[in-house]
């Protein structure tokens, strides 16, 4: 049996057994990922005790504790810098993991995600545009998410007309399709920075595309979280869709799904969620690959266990990186990019390796 597929038989009799055996393990991810931001939020060049850490959050979101009872330094550093960043790190971890297990089911191959589809990269390409030469300033303060929205968007565009073959989009086509137009607006975005008439703003580009959250505040972080949050509901809202899609489009076109108006319908809200963890942070890789890989390894193929365990292994991904990213050189910080990509590039080894000996 291959990564992506479900069982030859729908899992229809033994439905609500399958949901009670997988519920301890999705209890646990949830724990776990909250237990890490607590943790992830202390930790720093200052150190920070996880009570403590609870208890600036507890006053400051529900009147609680003395604040006396804490340093000034310590409350401005967990509340107004390391929270908003963690947070956000949460957010497009998760994001960034549901994505993954999207586009897998839209093409059938276990190596596809955002990078590979080029939706990291129409999005790169779109927030350059607006930083660097302010294309799009007219849509006001959010001109930056809403133009990497639209590249994501056009991007995937692009690569389903491209892929469309006799009046249907097929996953092999898609894949090849996604990797070329990749590589087009990577090249793009190289030239934006090239002709960019700030080298600061070049600069900051440049590190901005290889994936930080040290820009993340309270202002931005509501509209991440209701751009990405609305995007993961409507993929698990979806998840029957996607586990009929993975069988094959005969199998879908059998229950009654259409795969051309679903896989659209999956394009629009990826592009949504690309589109807003790219203007928030960067291009950052591996997570979309790592992330579904791994829950699918430790809970089973089915999206609607597969869907929220993949978002928990991209936040505890992702708050972990960043917590790397700001240690391991103190007090420089290493682009979050990096990380993810020493840390995802072993999976892909594993990964291929493990299709390798299936084939």
């Amino acid at each position: 049996m291959s990564l992506l597929q479900a069982p030859s038989r729908a899992p229809a009799a033994s439905h609500d057994g399958w949901a009670w055996s997988r519920r301890p393990t999705l209890i646990a991810l949830t724990s776990l990922t909250v237990v890490s931001v607590v943790v992830a939020i202390g930790l720093g060049p200052v150190g920070v005790a996880p009570p403590t850490v609870l208890k600036i959050i507890g006053h400051h979101m529900m009147g609680l504790f003395d604040a006396e009872s804490w340093a000034r330094t310590d409350d401005a550093i967990i509340w107004q810098v390391r929270l908003p960043r963690v947070l956000l790190g949460a957010i497009v971890g998760a994001a960034l993991g549901v994505v993954g297990v999207t586009l897998q089911a839209l093409v059938r191959n276990p190596l596809a995600e955002p990078y590979i589809l080029g939706v990291s990269s129409g999005a790169s390409a779109g927030a350059a545009a607006a930083i660097l030469f302010g294309v799009g300033s007219w849509l006001g303060r959010e001109s930056v998410s809403l133009m990497a929205f639209f590249g994501a968007l056009g991007a995937l565009a692009l690569v389903l007309a491209l892929a469309r073959s006799s009046g249907r989009i097929t996953p092999s086509r898609m894949l090849v399709a996604g990797v070329a137009v990749a590589y087009l607006l990577s090249a793009v975005t190289s030239l934006l920075i090239l002709f960019a008439e700030s080298e600061y703003g070049a600069r900051a580009v440049m590190f901005w595309l290889l994936g930080s959250l040290a820009n993340a505040d309270w202002s931005t972080l509501p509209i991440g979280y209701l751009g990405m949050g609305a995007g993961m509901i409507l993929v698990f809202w979806w998840r029957r869709r996607l586990d009929l899609l993975a069988l094959g489009d005969e199998t879908a076109m059998a229950s009654g799904v259409d795969p051309g108006r679903t896989r659209l319908q999956l394009v629009v809200v990826v592009a949504m969620c690309v589109g807003f963890a790219v203007s928030l942070s960067g291009g950052i890789g591996f997570v979309g690959l790592a992330a579904p890989h791994i829950a699918r390894r430790i809970i089973g193929p089915i999206h609607r266990h597969l869907i929220p365990a993949s978002a928990a292994f991209g936040a505890l991904m992702l708050v972990w990186a960043d917590v790397a990213a700001r240690m391991v050189l103190q007090p420089r910080e290493l682009p979050i990019g990096v990380v993810t990509g020493v840390l995802g590039a072993p999976v892909l080894v594993a990964l291929v390796r493990k299709l390798s000996h299936n084939a």
